[in-house]
């Protein structure tokens, strides 16, 4: 049992072990290609001592005082640093310093790995308008592997911690913050990006009854108190014209009815008049009284004055048939005709 405990905990701690070393850089030193850089190494009264340099097994420097077997003097400083000159990929790897004492015992060594990079193109940044009411800027470069990314806000001129590609904002914070800049560094270089200010529009609102707004005094009142008050003018505009237009057709209804009427009346009129006119002129011609049947005092003791006044009340004068409302002809009463005596 005690076996098998000691076991599982030397996995357990290999483990931990491969965990932290994969995460260790595995670069003490970065170098830019093209550059030069001295290796961190310091030998106070190297004097007799013997340096020996090497770069992945391969001695690169060997010497002792004024003496040097390989390499060049020039590339040796007073304390033992190494010089590299014009670094390329190939430089990359690692580098060893052995100090030996004259009795050939080691004073002291060093050694430390070196990476080789290139310097970071200057990045391009733009931006895209989201249809979340958001804006995406990117920062974009050549072979974005290894790279570190930050944000600049020109507001304050503050840092943002964001350390993507893309950065996202609303556009609330667009109308806030003036403009952006983005930079990209590696471990040996560094580049910063153009300023740039974006430019987004807020999303439409939304159409009112299936159809696109494009007064801008609708847009500012659709979604508060003023669409109610244009829709009450509109309901109450709408309401006057009907009841317009329905007292208008009910007048036009109501003339149409009169001419009706009125056309109805008058053939009415028409044939009581004409019947009227049949029995007077039938009374016209019915047969009078014989005169000779009448006593004859009577006809004697009327005289032809009278009847001229019993006769003149029954003929109409052409002024008083002017002023009545209707022409209706009038039948003529005769009267008895006194005889000559």
């Amino acid at each position: 049992m005690a076996c098998l405990a000691a076991t599982l905990g030397l996995v357990i701690f290999s483990g931990i072990m491969d965990l932290s070393a994969a995460n260790k850089d595995p670069c003490d030193l970065y170098g830019l290609v093209g550059q030069n850089l001295t290796l961190p190494f310091a030998f106070e009264g190297l004097g007799v001592h013997e340096l020996r340099w090497t770069h992945n097994t391969k001695i690169v420097f060997h010497g002792q005082q004024s003496r040097v077997s390989h390499g060049k003097a020039e590339d040796i400083s007073k304390t033992g640093s190494l010089f590299l000159k014009n670094l390329q990929f190939s430089s990359a790897g690692i580098y060893r310093a052995d100090v030996v004492n004259p009795n050939r015992t080691l004073a002291k060594t060093w050694h430390g790995s070196l990476c080789v990079m290139d310097k970071v193109a200057k990045p391009q940044l733009t931006y895209i308008c989201d249809k979340s009411s958001a804006v995406i800027l990117n920062c974009n470069v050549a072979n974005p592997r290894g790279l570190t990314f930050s944000w600049t806000v020109f507001m304050d001129d503050k840092t943002l911690s964001e350390t993507k590609q893309t950065l996202s904002i609303s556009l609330a914070q667009q109308k806030v913050v003036r403009s952006f800049t983005c930079s990209v560094a590696n471990k040996v270089s560094k580049e910063k990006s153009d300023t740039v200010r974006p430019y987004c529009e807020s999303p439409p609102p939304p159409s009112l009854f299936g159809l696109k707004s494009q007064i801008p005094v609708l847009a500012v009142l659709v979604g508060g108190p003023g669409l109610i008050l244009l829709l009450l003018v509109i309901i109450i505009t709408l309401c006057c014209r009907y009841r317009r237009i329905k007292t208008q057709m009910r007048r036009i209804k109501t003339q149409m009815r009169r001419r009706d009427q009125e056309g109805l009346r008058m053939p009415k009129l028409e044939s009581n008049i004409s019947s009227v006119y049949e029995t007077m002129h039938q009374s016209e011609d019915a047969p009078t009284v014989s005169q000779t049947s009448l006593p004859k005092y009577c006809c004697e003791n009327v005289t032809q004055p009278e009847a001229r006044t019993e006769n003149k009340p029954a003929q109409l004068s052409a002024d008083a048939e002017g002023q009545r409302p209707s022409p209706v002809p009038k039948p003529r009463t005769k009267g008895p005709k006194s005889p000559n005596i």
